[in-house]
């Protein structure tokens, strides 16, 4: 099984990509995954630092955003995403039973 991190500059530069490498695939019934796709992690913005807020709710300090948007993908082929592939040293998402 691979493990993918993913990085793309927006949602939609993603879905694209996804497409293209047959992570994704556009049927009658909307989109899906390729063949020998488990499962795809759709993280978005990924907070670096957490945002501050009083007791009402009411934000003190924004949260800090790492660059990109973010995706995980598990899957039975190996696929080149080229540089939107990323290694992490603090993943905030990980499948069960993989590294």
């Amino acid at each position: 099984m691979n493990i993918y991190k993913l990085k793309y500059t927006t949602k939609a530069a993603a879905e694209k990509n996804l497409k293209a490498k047959g992570v994704y695939v556009v049927t009658d019934e909307g989109l899906t995954y390729g063949t020998g796709v488990h499962a795809v992690v759709e993280l978005g913005k990924i907070i670096t630092t957490d945002g501050t807020y009083d007791e009402e709710g009411n934000e003190l300090t924004a949260p800090i955003y790492a660059d990109g948007y973010h995706y995980d993908v598990m899957c039975e082929q190996d696929i080149d995403f080229g540089s939107n592939s990323i290694e992490v040293t603090n993943p905030k998402h990980g499948f069960l039973g993989h590294n």
